[in-house]
């Protein structure tokens, strides 16, 4: 049911590198009258889920405890998670396995502050 999500900046450049990295993606930014985003690229025929954004503006504020948290699908968290070394991010709770054959999970801190998980199978 999900149908867009919006992860707040405060420095479009810095996350727009940051997430470019860690999901090995681009990100293409558009100045809405102030209103500045960085589009994540649509879902194909291989991948599935919402779509979303990066959003810089006064009145988005990142935050690492506060708020929605977004979990992020991947083939394998561990992927992202060796990505991460290269950036300013860090894991908040390493590769944990939920249970129940529900997969596994991480959290990390993005280049922002935010909180952001990842899911995968494996």
């Amino acid at each position: 049911m999900v149908g867009w999500f919006e992860i707040p900046v405060t420095d479009m450049d810095r996350a727009k590198k940051f997430y470019e990295t860690v999901f090995d993606i681009s990100i293409s930014v558009h100045d809405l009258g102030g209103f500045i985003m960085g589009w994540f690229p649509p879902a194909t025929d291989d991948t599935k889920g919402a779509s979303g954004s990066l959003v810089q503006h006064e009145m988005y504020q990142p935050s690492d405890s506060h708020g929605v948290l977004i979990y992020f699908s991947s083939r394998d968290v561990d992927i992202e998670l060796g990505r991460l070394e290269s950036t300013d991010g860090h894991v908040l709770k390493p590769k944990t396995a939920i249970g129940g054959g529900h997969g596994f999970m991480t959290l990390f801190k993005d280049s922002e502050g935010n909180r952001i998980a990842l899911h995968s199978q494996q």
